[in-house]
């Protein structure tokens, strides 16, 4: 069962590796996509340095939970301490992407959380998006600092202070729909601030607001 859910991963995730693409979260070799492997401790991600174009199924590589490569013949991403340490503390997170999207990483650059103003923010991150504070890279403090972050907060994006974004989402899907909204999101508060202090969503709508795009919006 867990080499057939790894082939599927594998794949799914060198699809979702182009939506960032498709999307314009990324350039160059920057960012990563990884998901959890139900029913054993271990996640698959993106090698580092690798170019989107040259992304493959066969080219995504398998960790431990510790960060330990157990399969595949690249070099995990530098990322990988991080993913790895959310997947230890946060067992409902099946999916984490990082990218440093233009807008949304202007915030961080600011370690500016980005206030609930839209509706759409008040549906997909249940309020504002937060910011956490600066880590260097290549040990799990990113991990730490996302994990501090999003303990006991609705929304699946933090701003990592003078780095970029980090997503979670039950999987790796739902991981990369949250960074397209948070940079959707960021883009346009950054330009409602253009025009002056944008105006904010009482608490009680945002609730009613993340509860019914939970529960009612879509296909159930």
């Amino acid at each position: 069962m867990t080499s057939a859910t790894v082939s599927r991963l594998r794949a799914e995730l060198a699809d979702l590796h182009r939506e960032l693409i498709t999307w314009g979260l990324v350039a160059w070799t920057a960012g990563n996509v990884s998901a959890r492997v139900l029913g054993a401790d271990l996640f698959v991600i993106k090698p580092s340095g690798v170019s989107y174009a040259a992304l493959t199924p066969e080219s995504m590589v398998v960790c431990d939970l510790d960060g330990r490569l157990v399969e595949g013949e690249l070099s995990p991403s530098s990322d990988t301490a991080a993913h790895a340490y959310v997947y230890r503390h946060m067992p409902e997170v099946g999916g984490v992407v990082h990218t440093h999207s233009t807008y949304a990483t202007a915030w961080a650059a600011r370690g500016e959380a980005i206030p609930c103003v839209l509706t759409a923010m008040a549906d997909e991150f249940g309020g504002e998006i937060p910011a956490g504070p600066f880590a260097l890279i290549g040990g799990d403090d990113i991990g730490k600092g996302i994990v501090a972050t999003l303990a006991g907060h609705r929304s699946p994006a933090v701003l990592m202070r003078n780095h970029g974004v980090f997503t979670i989402g039950a999987d790796a899907t739902a991981a990369v729909k949250a960074a397209v909204m948070c940079e959707d999101v960021a883009r346009t508060v950054h330009l409602s601030r253009q025009l002056g202090e944008p105006t904010g969503i009482a608490q009680s709508d945002v609730d009613s607001l993340h509860d019914r795009y939970r529960n009612v919006y879509g296909q159930h």
